[in-house]
């Protein structure tokens, strides 16, 4: 993923240059924001280092406000984001729930979500993007919680973080979402921390996420997608790590899983 407060074409070359495979492109301020980007030339940079794409949007957009003003203005947001990512041939991109709205009850804000999204899908539809929903740490981090927003919505896709499924739960919830959506799993997000409510993005390795587990949980529902290494890091020594490390897992786990079925 660009760091979004830096330069995107220095973002775009320094992950190309690094052997990735994809560019998770975060559209956000300050330096990344959708008003912002040079959309054609985005494309001929992706096109010239062979890099395919899939679309982020802020966590942060209010999409459940009550007021409705400011409800619609992240929904016109997220659409000239839809806009831009169909001009990218983006495939997918995602959008984070939103349950801010003090002195209101989790009905109203499923409500508010669900009608925001619902636009949204309709805007996605003209456009020939997929929209993808990530779970967050809290209110949509469980089957269950998901289930108030994918199960009115079928042709919502699944956006699962598995460092998020750590965090603010008793235990990781990637196999109880996995066996509730696992066929909807579009993107994931893969990232380190320590469980608790410490959103970390550590390298893979540096926190207690089992990362073996979860891979293997993956391969077992037959996904063979896009991953992204949401690692923060300023030194990207880090992130090459976690990279090899995941393709080394990766492969190790595919093979078990070959050998255990001849």
């Amino acid at each position: 993923m660009n760091n979004p407060q830096a330069d995107l074409g220095t973002e775009l070359r320094a992950i190309a240059k690094a052997g990735f495979d994809f560019l998770d492109l975060t559209l956000e301020p300050p330096a990344a924001a959708s008003w912002r980007v040079d959309v054609r030339w985005l494309r001929a940079a992706l096109q010239e280092h062979g890099l395919g794409v899939v679309g982020h949007t802020a966590y942060y957009l209010p999409i459940a406000s009550p007021f409705e003003e400011v409800r619609l203005a992240a929904v016109s947001e997220l659409k000239r984001c839809l806009t831009a990512f169909a001009e990218l041939g983006v495939r997918w991109m995602n959008v984070h729930p939103d349950h801010y709205a003090p002195h209101h009850d989790r009905k109203f804000f499923i409500e508010r979500d669900l009608e925001s999204l619902s636009e949204l899908l309709d805007a996605a539809r003209q456009v020939g993007v997929g929209l993808m929903l990530e779970n967050l740490p809290g209110q949509f981090n469980s089957a269950a919680q998901l289930a108030d927003l994918l199960e009115p919505l079928p042709e919502l896709g699944l956006h699962l973080d598995i460092g998020h499924a750590h965090l603010l739960t008793k235990q990781n919830t990637v196999e109880d979402i996995l066996q509730a959506y696992g066929a909807r799993l579009r993107h994931v997000h893969l990232h380190d921390n320590r469980g608790g409510d410490d959103d970390l993005h550590l390298p893979l390795g540096a926190g207690l996420i089992d990362v073996p587990r979860h891979i293997q949980t993956l391969q077992k529902i037959g996904y063979d997608g896009t991953i992204t290494l949401e690692v923060f890091t300023p030194n990207r020594e880090y992130l090459i790590y976690s990279r090899d490390l995941l393709r080394h897992v990766w492969d190790r786990t595919a093979g078990q899983r070959r050998g255990s079925s001849d």
